[in-house]
């Protein structure tokens, strides 16, 4: 492992030249009780013990191994800042901390933050110091509180079904930045693939009357063109066009490199290097198009859990390897389940060209409880805010399997609280409100359907078969959307021991590739569907429903695999 684990730059279509990765060794203390504040760890010497950051302390990787639950957690570092950064503003970025997050640098509080799943920075340029510095950082996870989502992390002791082993405090890169007064605070990116066009909505930070955005695009290292815009007030917004077009799709990913330079009296401010893609999403009844043609998505069902690392990936080449596996499988995308992926991710998925459903980690939030719209809503949008410009993502999906249980029409409100703000916020991309659960207000009408019997399914998802979409109708209705099985399979297979997965599993090899095939099939051969998603690219701990093992073998012959799952889709005719 590289003498600071995990030393990529965290945040790929938004990068800065000046940065310090802060992974690596911290001192490390658990706080069962929460009782860290009154007995005034932020400002002990040394706390009992070490951890290697980001992973989290119930991994291997961490140096810790605790899976117990853990009331809070702390950490203690010291840094020096470079040359580079004197005079300097100074941001400190987290990737991710589970659940409830402060930070103190030298014994100063610069910033709380609440929510397990997204990236969030505080400046703590006054709180600096000349030479050496401390971070204290408490983050506090009572993930049985019944108050805050937690995905597939188990609320039992041990992982049992389908969940698995918690993940407490830091597990993403911690990193400092250093600019100017004057930065770009955001960028928010918009293609538009049919007028060969990208909408550049930057907000900005500092002293910036007068300062001027300038935008330039290269393709392949080639200069393609530049805008360039007078700021009003904080806020630019400018239409980059692009004379030569190359598309971005599936198994196609042209990226176009973007600099974007903040301008104030004649002197560059700040810099910042980023990427994007130029591709639209529509329907055309039934069908989903990628820039104006039909495309089935046969998405698998990714976890994002690793045996050393639980929620962190050992190595960035991890994450691209993931997408490589799933691709040598025949699969062109995968839907995120109950987990919002880490950033460089993303980025292997748009080289890749590999398409993403971005889900939130919802279960623990109960949307029939008034309490879950304002937490829940509240990190979903900084979610939203953080992955708008990755072109891999072709749709959202915030709530899995609610069942629409009524409580003076909570739930109702919730969900469609939550639907109407991620279309309000992009538009531009299909949303799921409840995937697999009741849907109250949705783009794309899904089930999920762990049926194992092929003739069954076959029957059951014939062309010509009454449509099953009505089921439950007492609590919902079919409205004649684009159609799409988001979870099937989950055929159990492990000859190296027991495990939890879905219905019966088949007794030889080539009986899981025979049901396999016959349920893929009866998907792919209904000219209704647009997609499916089958469960799932790797077995996580007692969980065996992987094509691959959890270490990532694989279980069968990915290219016998590839050729069922690869075959035309009768919507792709």
């Amino acid at each position: 492992m590289n003498a600071i684990p995990r030393p990529e730059y965290p945040r790929p279509q938004f990068q800065r030249a000046g940065w310090m990765n802060l992974n690596g060794t911290w001192q490390f203390e658990i706080d069962c009780g929460g009782s860290g504040r009154a007995r005034n760890l932020v400002n002990k010497e040394k706390l009992d013990g070490e951890i290697i950051v980001p992973f989290c302390p119930e991994s291997a990787l961490s140096g810790i191994k605790n899976v117990d639950f853990m009331r809070a957690v702390w950490y203690r570092r010291s840094f020096t800042l470079p040359k580079a950064a004197k005079g300097k503003r100074v941001f400190i970025n987290f990737g991710a901390v589970d659940y409830e997050c402060e930070v103190w640098i030298n014994g100063v509080s610069v910033g709380t933050h609440r929510g397990g799943y997204v990236s969030f920075q505080f400046e703590i340029t006054k709180a600096l110091k000349d030479g050496e510095n401390t971070i204290v950082v408490c983050a506090d996870d009572d993930s049985r509180n019944g108050h805050q989502p937690f995905g597939k992390q188990s609320y039992r002791y041990e992982s049992f079904g389908c969940f698995y082993t918690r993940t407490t405090g830091i597990w993403q890169t911690v990193w400092l930045e250093w600019t100017n007064d004057e930065r770009i605070k955001s960028v928010k990116m918009t293609p538009d693939a049919t007028n060969a066009s990208l909408l550049i909505e930057a907000e900005l930070d500092g002293s910036v009357k007068g300062a001027v955005l300038k935008a330039q695009a290269a393709f392949e290292g080639e200069y393609e063109t530049e805008i360039a815009q007078e700021a009003d007030g904080n806020f630019v917004r400018m239409q980059l066009l692009i004379e030569n077009a190359h598309l971005w799709n599936v198994g196609e990913p042209n990226l176009y490199d973007l600099v974007l330079t903040l301008e104030k009296d004649g002197k560059t401010v700040d810099t910042v290097n980023s990427y994007f893609g130029l591709r639209s999403i529509s329907f055309d009844g039934m069908k989903c198009l990628i820039n104006g043609k039909p495309v089935f998505q046969r998405l698998i069902l990714d976890q994002g859990f690793y045996p050393d690392g639980i929620y962190t990936a050992p190595t960035d080449d991890e994450l691209k390897n993931d997408i490589l596996r799933s691709m040598a499988m025949g699969f062109n995308g995968a839907r995120l389940h109950q987990k919002v992926f880490e950033q460089r991710f993303l980025y292997w998925a748009d080289k890749l060209g590999y398409i993403c459903w971005g889900e939130m980690a919802s279960w623990g939030a109960d949307p029939k409880e008034p309490w879950t719209l304002p937490v829940f809503l509240g990190e979903w949008l900084e979610v939203l805010k953080r992955d708008y410009n990755s072109p891999a993502i072709v749709g959202w999906c915030p709530w899995n399997e609610t069942w629409g249980e009524d409580n003076n029409g909570q739930h109702h409100e919730t969900m469609s609280m939550t639907y109407r703000v991620t279309k309000a916020f992009d538009p531009t991309r299909p949303c799921i409100d409840a995937s697999g659960g009741i849907h109250v207000e949705t783009d794309i009408f899904d089930t999920h359907d762990y049926e194992q019997n092929t003739e069954i399914y076959k029957e059951r998802y014939a062309p010509d078969a009454p449509t099953i979409y009505d089921r439950l109708a007492n609590r919902q209705s079919y409205g004649g959307q684009p159609v799409f099985v988001s979870e099937y399979g989950g055929i159990a297979w492990n000859t190296e021991g027991k495990g939890w997965g879905y219905g019966y599993g088949p007794s030889t090899k080539k009986e899981f590739l025979e049901r396999y095939k016959g349920l893929t099939e009866a998907l792919l051969n209904n000219p209704h569907h647009m997609g499916f998603c089958y469960t799932q690219l790797t077995d996580v701990e007692q969980e065996i429903n992987g094509l691959y093992y959890y270490d990532r073998r694989p279980k069968f012959d990915p290219e016998i695999i590839h050729a069922i799952t690869s075959q035309k889709a009768a919507i792709e005719e």
